[in-house]
């Protein structure tokens, strides 16, 4: 049987954890300060706005953008929403109040009405206000907060302390260079984003649990073999596994990625970024942070 990942490998991955930590520490310092200085690309969950889905006929996303870009409007996105005429439409919010906005919304469909005549139809109609979008931001910190606060609990009970702060660097880890990385790069940050964080976090503990669990059972094996030893070799006992998991969850967020069009390409994209650094930091950071805690003699002294 044809084995991507062969048995009994022996890679010692503690050889590289200070290459490993130097590497993250300073991209993880690079994505705080993207996020500080360049800062996030917010969309209109998050900035406030208009949202109109509208149904189309024998029109596409060159001919609306054309005709929408001659109203001053401000900053304006098409994206396709789920069959090929169907399309969203985001406006920014308008300067005023709820008149302001209003009148965004007349301009387009005078517009619209004026050159496709009966080739639209609006299905959704919704406005996003200040006071709203900033209690999505907020409840968006707070679910990523308290997910993170969920598993180094979780953690801390299944295994033991030490565990469950090797969990929570590397969940900071894969957090803070996803946001570095939509930073720099300029995708929307939304709510599909939040979502997309939070799997990042499940997937990323899911691979950190099984490291985990074999060094627990390694632990109470083989008492008297050194540390960092025992470490590898539950890594590699567990990579086979982590690489299948890995390579299968990518191949199906690659499908959506390219052929799930673009309403949903940021959050596969956000997802194909979690899942490599999350296996990344569940091998390198999760597993070896444990031979800098004296996981062993914390064992000991519980066991005493």
């Amino acid at each position: 049987m044809f084995r991507v990942i062969p048995d009994n490998t022996k890679i010692k991955f503690t050889r590289l954890k200070f290459t490993a930590f130097l590497f993250s520490s300073i991209f993880s310092l690079i994505s705080v300060l993207g996020v500080a200085f360049i800062g996030l690309n917010l969309g209109i969950d998050f900035r406030g706005g208009i949202i109109i889905e509208v149904r189309t006929n024998d029109i596409n996303v060159s001919d609306l953008r054309s005709e929408l870009s001659d109203l001053e409007l401000g900053e304006i996105s098409i994206q396709e929403f789920g069959s090929p005429n169907d399309f969203l439409i985001r406006v920014e919010r308008q300067l005023g109040m709820d008149d302001a906005q209003q009148e965004a919304v007349e301009k387009i469909k005078s517009k619209f009405n004026e050159v496709f005549l009966d080739k639209i139809e609006y299905r959704r109609l919704e406005f996003v206000g200040p006071s709203v979008s900033r209690d999505l931001v907020s409840k968006g910190v707070m679910a990523i907060f308290f997910a993170v606060i969920a598993m180094l609990v979780y953690i801390w009970f299944r295994f033991e302390l030490p565990f469950a702060m090797g969990a929570v660097i590397a969940l900071i880890h894969d957090v803070v260079l996803t946001l570095g990385l939509f930073s720099f790069v300029g995708l929307e940050f939304n709510l599909s984003t939040v979502a997309a964080i939070l799997l990042i976090i499940g997937y990323s503990m899911n691979d950190t649990v099984v490291v985990y669990d074999r060094v627990r059972e390694n632990l109470r094996k083989f008492k008297k073999m050194n540390f960092e030893e025992l470490i590898d070799k539950s890594v590699n006992e567990t990579l086979s596994r982590t690489f299948n998991t890995t390579a299968t969850t990518i191949l199906a967020l690659g499908t959506l990625y390219f052929i799930g069009g673009q309403i949903i390409s940021d959050f596969s994209f956000a997802m194909l970024w979690g899942i490599v650094v999350g296996t990344y930091s569940s091998i390198f950071i999760a597993s070896t942070v444990l031979t800098l805690l004296n996981v062993r003699s914390f064992s000991k002294n519980k066991e005493s």
